[in-house]
């Protein structure tokens, strides 16, 4: 058989979002005129341990690490990632072949479906459109549902009294959790909410002025092994240039501060026009007393320069202390 036509193997998670995320990536490579897919669902360490927080079981690389290991030993062809679980320093041998086009980036603010479609209650999205005012309907002490160490840091500097909890599992169960009573709100993901189709959900996409995403959020990776020049090919031929120096750039500040997937790091590269973005990045301290913002634009040739440059300008305002008294409470 002609290797170009050989079936290509693609590793993801079997989660909701991931089967999306694998399948959409199938379908837009045989519509470019690529081979067709194979799916290849592979049990994570991430999915085995659902009851832990993710900061205390080594943080989201548990959600690709036995995906890069079957690509290494050649059991795939690709691995299909949400960008932000990866490690700033890829495995040897390995490489983003590829992204998708870039889905909303930014955090949402998802209310139970008793206070969202409340007529007259205070936490409509009419009456609460803005964060000052969802800050105000849901009170000082709301139990907001979030894993993320990066938005509970920031989250804490609006809500210094809020009771964070962690949770996760498949969005529908999250959400069915919320709408139950288990909490006041949840801060997730907008894009995954979107892709999924629960984009009516958000009453608040929270703006990077007062949560920065994480690294990659929105972004769908394909990881390939840097010797397969033809799987390598057929990922080119999908791949968005502009989400792609996105994330070169927010992956580049992460990997100039030594950070990792559970450090509370955010950066946002965020299109001026179609050559050219603004970089914005954080880095916050975990209970949200103190936090550094830095920020440069450039073009997308030069994304990885301009990602450590906003990196040696958050050093130079302290973010090593920071991010040291992180490694040390750790």
């Amino acid at each position: 058989m002609d290797a170009r036509l050989k079936p290509l193997r693609l590793g993801t998670r079997g989660s909701q979002l991931a089967l999306w995320q694998a399948h959409t990536v199938a379908r837009r490579i045989a519509e470019a005129g690529g081979p067709t897919c194979e799916i290849s669902i592979i049990r994570t360490s991430g999915d085995a341990l659902q009851s832990a927080p993710l900061s205390e079981i080594g943080g989201k690389r548990l959600f690709v690490k036995e995906i890069e290991d079957a690509l290494i030993r050649r059991d795939i062809d690709l691995a299909v990632h949400s960008s932000k679980d990866m490690s700033a320093v890829l495995p040897e041998g390995l490489t983003i072949a590829g992204v998708l086009p870039r889905e909303d980036p930014l955090d949402a603010l998802v209310l139970p479906t008793r206070a969202a479609g409340a007529k007259n209650g205070a936490a409509t999205h009419q009456s609460a459109a803005t964060v000052e005012g969802f800050v105000a309907a849901l009170g000082q002490t709301p139990a907001i549902g979030t894993g993320s160490v990066r938005r509970v840091a920031q989250l804490t500097r609006l809500w210094p009294n809020a009771r964070f909890a962690n949770i996760r599992g498949n969005l529908d169960t999250r959400l069915r959790k919320l709408d139950e009573g288990s909490h006041d709100a949840l801060v997730l993901a907008a894009a995954g909410l979107r892709r999924l189709g629960f984009g009516a959900r958000i009453s608040l996409a929270i703006p990077a002025s007062a949560c920065v995403p994480a690294p990659g959020q929105g972004i769908v990776a394909v990881e390939a092994r840097l010797d397969d020049r033809l799987a390598a090919e057929a990922v080119a031929a999908i791949d968005d240039a502009a989400a792609h120096g996105a994330l070169t750039a927010e992956r580049a500040v992460v990997e100039a501060l030594g950070g990792g997937c559970q450090t509370p790091i955010g950066a946002l590269a965020s299109p001026l026009d179609a050559d050219s973005f603004e970089l914005v990045a954080i880095v916050v301290a975990v209970d949200g007393s103190e936090a550094v913002r830095a920020s440069a634009r450039g073009s997308y040739a030069e994304a990885a320069r301009v990602g450590a440059k906003v990196a040696e300008q958050l050093l130079a305002e302290g973010a090593g202390e920071i991010l040291a008294d992180v490694r040390l409470a750790d």
